[in-house]
């Protein structure tokens, strides 16, 4: 493989612009996600440390191996929603290492409002489950919930079930499960811990029911105590819902690492060779990136500062030029790159289509790195079949069988977004950059839409409108396209996977393909392709 050639200037005026607004956006960023991570009420501490009980983080700091890296998923879910009662939907997901071993972690966060689930609580947990069900990790579960949030139960209920059918689609593959009970487990909660192979209680603080002792009593008449309605001594020598029963939370997770300690390593796939450094200096990303989704960039000047060596093998060079494709090594695994340089004609979709099905052919995963405004409208380009084409991208995308990996790095509209395997497109991650916007359509476009059509409304309902409340009614609309297009809110609800600092981008690809290298790659098969 050759190294990309890069034509960036670090001394340019536009460079440094570039930087100076990139690394902007990039804090503001960490700094709401320091906020969602750690900004707790002190009444709220103040009860965990009454009842005996670590913070959230505290018990991770003592699951993970030390030194070793925690790809957490979507941390700032749930932030502008439920008044900010439930930072991160109170609970923490993401890949880390335990003994040696590269595990999912669940673990609800009882800090506010004693780790209730939210309407998003399920989703988070369910995407989750869904990563380790497609690459066969393991699932370290800390529990420690209130029960689905009460005032919208409805929120909760259809997604929970997802979560409990995700635990025993794990078993069914063989892949287990350890939880460490830490807090009441109640109503549905309770068969987080039971459907797994491996479940700790801690006494005086962990309990598992269907019911708690005033549901019971509402219900039965029956006066009953938590202990022994659900204690870890009960349920590890009479029901035999649980296996150990251990004196203090320290002591439950370090038996949770003895027993992930004792699971098989598992066979990785795909081609690796020894990993090295890019060649030129990750940093850069700051200055290439526009903050303007508008301006377009280069993308082979963003993967030469995420791949090994910054050397890459282009596939097509001269055909289909708004589509970069080709392979690379990325922390030594060969991997296959999509990544747009403007909006998709027919060649591109063509090209990308062929180039999904080499990769598939030799069994190497995919990294697509979205930029595309969707693909190219109008008569000439009808005639000339773009809708078919860009068909064939997409049943190319539907018949993949190798592991594929999503980032958004600035805009992602309309079809493109689908074609450029967005997240209903099953990539095993999905991950956006701070600045990037996705959506049906650009903001611009999507608010004067909306505006065109709520100021005919206005127009019909007060045809006296003031030119002042046209222009506040157009303000407003803007506003809400902006907001509602922005990699944040679709993080926020759980669209992605998190938002990455974009020079964290090759570190987290790194992690997200030694996980899917678990798994052993099915046979593609594809659907009709229209000639």
């Amino acid at each position: 493989m050759r190294r990309i050639q890069t034509a960036i200037d670090p001394n340019a005026p536009v460079f440094r612009e570039n930087a100076q607004r990139t690394r902007a956006v990039v804090a503001d960023f960490k700094a709401l996600q320091e906020r969602v991570r750690h900004e707790r009420p002190q009444r709220d501490i103040e009860r965990l440390r009454r009842q005996n009980k670590l913070l959230v983080r505290e018990r991770l700091d003592l699951l993970l191996d030390p030194g070793t890296p925690f790809l957490e998923l979507s941390s700032i879910a749930a932030y502008d929603q439920f008044n900010g009662e439930a930072p991160g939907a109170n609970v923490i997901s993401g890949i880390g290492v335990v003994s040696g071993r590269e595990v999912m972690i669940h673990a609800d966060d009882s800090s506010n409002k004693g780790g209730a689930w939210y309407p998003l609580s399920a989703p988070k947990i369910v995407r989750a489950l869904e990563i380790a069900i497609d690459n066969r990790l393991p699932v370290v579960h800390l529990c420690d919930s209130a029960g689905g949030y009460l005032e919208d139960l409805s929120g909760v209920y259809v997604m929970g079930g997802r979560v409990f059918r995700h635990q025993c689609i794990l078993s069914k593959l063989g892949v287990p499960q350890v939880a460490v009970v830490l807090g009441h487990c109640t109503a549905g909660g309770a068969y987080v811990p039971a459907l797994c192979e491996h479940t700790i209680m801690v006494r005086g603080s962990g309990a598992v029911f269907l019911g708690g002792p005033p549901l019971v009593k509402a219900a039965t008449g029956e006066e009953v105590t938590v202990e022994a309605l659900g204690g870890a001594d009960m349920h590890t020598t009479v029901s035999g819902t649980a296996d150990y029963a251990v004196d203090s939370e320290a002591e439950g997770i370090a038996l949770a690492r003895e027993l992930v300690a004792g699971l098989a390593q598992p066979r990785k796939h795909f081609d690796w060779a020894d990993a090295e450094p890019p060649y030129y200096d990750p940093r850069e990303l700051y200055g290439i990136l526009p903050v303007d989704y508008k301006v377009q960039f280069d993308m082979r000047e963003v993967i030469a500062r995420m791949v090994d060596g910054s050397r890459f093998q282009e596939y097509q060079p001269g055909y289909g030029p708004t589509l970069v494709c080709g392979w690379a090594r990325l922390w030594g695994c060969k991997v296959g790159i999509l990544g747009n340089n403007g909006v998709l004609f027919s060649d591109s979709s063509l090209k990308a289509a062929h180039f999904i099905q080499l990769c598939n052919q030799i069994g190497t995963p995919m990294i697509f790195l979205q930029n595309t405004t969707g693909y190219m409208i109008g008569r000439t380009y009808e005639e000339r079949g773009i809708t078919k084409d860009g068909a064939k991208m997409l049943m190319a995308q539907a018949g993949s069988a190798v592991p594929k990996f999503t980032v958004v790095t600035s805009g992602a509209f309309g079809a493109g977004y689908y074609g450029m395997c967005g997240r209903s497109w099953d990539p095993r991650l999905i991950f956006s950059w701070p600045q990037a916007r996705m959506g049906v359509m650009g903001p611009e476009q999507a608010g004067n839409t909306l505006a065109d059509v709520k100021l005919r409304q206005l127009r019909r309902e007060r045809p006296d409108a003031s030119d002042e409340e046209v222009a506040e009614l157009r303000r407003r609309t803007r506003e809400k396209s902006e907001r509602e297009t922005s990699a944040l809110w679709f993080s926020a609800r759980v669209q992605d996977d998190g938002v990455l600092d974009p020079v964290d981008t090759r570190n987290a690809l790194g992690i997200a393909l030694s996980c899917a290298a678990n798994a052993p790659i099915a046979e593609p098969r594809y659907g009709v392709f229209r000639m």
